[in-house]
């Protein structure tokens, strides 16, 4: 039986599904080639080896009051409510910190300090969009600072802000539509209606849809004999990990093996030990976390991560075994 393959994206602007899969399917395959499947590229590419699918949720974080640009641009500081500010502000505090503790080069360390003290200014002014013109100055800092080579492919402090406030908007479960659904429901059902029991499925899953695709694979009985996670946040605990549902977090019944990639210079995958975060399966499957080095400016795409060897090896070697039994 031809296994699935389901690409799950993490936060960002719309993009076309179409050519997202190709994307992501071009960089998996040249990935394959440098680990020695290079008779596996046209299987890749041309669908032939796996039913390969983009799972898209992009569409749901526009605003509806919104009218064009980018629904996730944070420039209107009263975008915000107080408790979407301060989660905002707690999840920018907590990479930053952590990116310090890792730091040991002044040039990177200091505008790092910098950063951290703009998201707790002494006596400064109190309300959402105090706290939210707080990060937009920590973001600045962020992208401005010439040590900091990896963060560097935002536009815009309001940009990167704004993007990375998807994770805090899924997280807070919030924002009903017509029929009561909460935003993050509306999220997961684009990842369930992709799973079906009877069809084994590998699951590659970046940045937020880690958490999308953790939480959906809790509730379905599909075999996932490989679930992969890349950039993830889930290790981030005061912000991300202790909101991840069911608590205590623990690896999917269903989910055979886990392997989680993350890069040291990932502003996103910070506490990257994600085997140290969460309880095992009834099968004793816990993540083995894996550390790569990605070349360039910007390392948290998941098209960076697909195409190292070490990360596309182990999914053509998965898609053949599913294949095969």
């Amino acid at each position: 039986m031809k296994p699935r393959l389901l690409f799950v994206h993490g936060v960002g602007g719309p993009r076309n599904p179409a050519a997202e899969l190709d994307s992501w399917l071009r960089a998996l395959a040249e990935g394959g080639r440098h680990a020695g499947h290079a008779r596996r590229f046209l299987d890749l590419t041309q669908g032939w080896a796996a039913d390969a699918r983009f799972v898209y949720y992009g569409h749901l974080f526009g605003r509806p009051q919104e009218q064009g640009g980018d629904s996730d641009h944070l420039d209107d500081p009263e975008s915000c409510d107080a408790a979407e500010a301060e989660l905002i502000r707690e999840l920018f505090r907590e990479a930053v910190t952590e990116w310090l503790a890792e730091s040991t080069d002044e040039q990177e360390a200091a505008p790092l300090r910098h950063a951290q003290a703009q998201l707790d200014p002494d006596g400064g002014a109190q309300g959402a969009g105090a706290v939210v013109r707080q990060v937009l100055d920590c973001a600045n800092t962020l992208l401005s600072a010439p040590g900091l080579r990896t963060v560097g492919t935002w536009a815009s402090a309001g940009l990167m802000v704004g993007q990375l406030r998807q994770v805090t908007r899924y997280l807070r479960r919030a924002e009903q539509d017509g029929t009561g659904t909460t935003l993050d429901t509306r999220v997961r059902r684009c990842l369930d209606q992709e799973l079906d029991s009877g069809v084994p499925t590998i699951v590659l899953a970046h940045s937020l849809g880690t958490v999308v695709a953790l939480e959906a694979l809790h509730t379905h009985d599909v075999k996932v004999p490989l679930f992969v996670t890349l950039g993830s946040p889930i290790g981030m605990r005061a912000v991300v990990g202790r909101r991840v549902r069911p608590q205590p977090l623990r690896v999917p019944e269903s989910v055979g093996r886990w392997l989680n990639f993350w890069d040291k210079d990932d502003f996103i995958a910070v506490r990257p030990r994600l085997e140290k975060t969460l309880l095992p399966n009834h099968q004793g499957v816990l993540p083995r976390s894996r550390r790569i080095d990605s070349d360039g400016p910007w390392v948290h795409p998941a098209v960076k991560y697909l195409a190292q060897p070490g990360v596309a090896g182990p999914v053509i070697e998965a898609i053949e075994r599913a294949t095969a039994s």
